[in-house]
């Protein structure tokens, strides 16, 4: 491949950082996909870069026009590659795969200029629909991946999911939770590695800024927390983390996370990304000097070894 034992959540953080990535994510908004196939690679790619957008992941009764979609972004020419599937982050109540800003596209377009695929994904979000309905669209896309994915070169058996934020917990809780792949018909077994990139693994149930997303029972708010579902045999995990991120997602939480996996004799790294804060860190991700995105290639080529 070419590459250039806890059993209830951490304890509560002030949640006003929530609320600030919240105004942070409305300006991540979705914006129209462009009807463009193929686009020129990156500076220091290896492959030009051909995306497919807007595929219909779930066509359901209930089927959403347009958090029911994904991206491809393809290393054009190349096959049999690994691939990056990719969850948003916005607190569960903003963002889209097509931020104004390139955020998602310019990381998805770095990897696969790199030979790496990625599918950017979307899913409906809160108030609209509250917990599990964001996981099990996330389940939806993972499983629509894992069995087309071979139809546009890419290896089903190297298929990491990857997630910022908010879509850091929901990869996380699909790689710890085998509930929501097993209702498509699959197992966290098929996937070949975890990266979180500032996520969330523990669910208070007593702050009304989540109470929308995911009520306040603390049944419910403990099986919506990774940290709950950790249990021996997992996949492995990359848990990243800025130096100057929100408390909810920053070093004591991420950290936290990695020795409750660790503890069950799961595979986990913990890294503190240096001078990024909780949107640089997947801002920046996009060169190959940056930290994180070096921390991410040694992670995806150790495991397709």
């Amino acid at each position: 491949m070419m590459l250039h034992g806890l059993n209830r959540p951490t304890k509560v953080f002030r949640y006003v950082s929530l609320g600030a990535l919240a105004c942070v994510a409305g300006l991540l908004t979705a914006a129209p996909a462009r009807a463009d196939s193929k686009e020129k690679a990156a500076a220091g790619a290896v492959y030009e870069v051909e995306t497919v957008l807007d595929v219909p992941y779930y066509d359901g009764p209930d089927a959403d026009k347009i958090k029911h979609k994904l991206d491809l972004y393809l290393p054009k020419g190349h096959k049999d590659f690994p691939v990056l599937f990719f969850v948003h982050g916005g607190a569960w109540s903003h963002g889209d795969k097509n931020s104004p800003f390139g955020l998602y596209k310019n990381f998805a377009r770095y990897w696969a200029g790199q030979g790496v695929g990625t599918v950017v994904t979307n899913y409906r979000l809160s108030p609209a629909v509250r917990h599990p309905e964001h996981i099990k669209d996330v389940a939806r896309a993972f499983a629509w991946t894992y069995k087309n994915i071979r139809s546009y070169h890419g290896r089903p058996d190297q298929l990491f999911v990857c997630g910022h934020s908010a879509g850091g917990h929901l990869v996380s809780l699909l790689a710890t939770d085998p509930a929501y792949l097993k209702a498509e018909g699959l197992s966290p077994q098929v996937i070949k590695g975890a990266i979180l990139l500032s996520g969330v693994y523990s669910i208070p149930s007593n702050t009304s800024i989540l109470k929308s997303v995911f009520g306040t029972d603390p049944d419910e708010c403990r099986a919506a927390s990774p940290i709950c579902h950790a249990g021996p045999g997992g996949v492995p995990f990359l848990i990243l983390y800025a130096s100057a991120d929100l408390q909810l997602c920053g070093k004591e939480p991420s950290e936290e996370f990695c020795r409750c996996l660790t503890g069950h004799k799961c595979e986990a790294r913990a890294v503190e990304v240096k001078k990024r804060n909780h949107i640089s860190i997947i801002a920046q991700a996009r060169t190959g000097d940056d930290p994180a995105v070096q921390a991410i290639r040694e992670f995806i080529s150790a495991h397709c070894r």
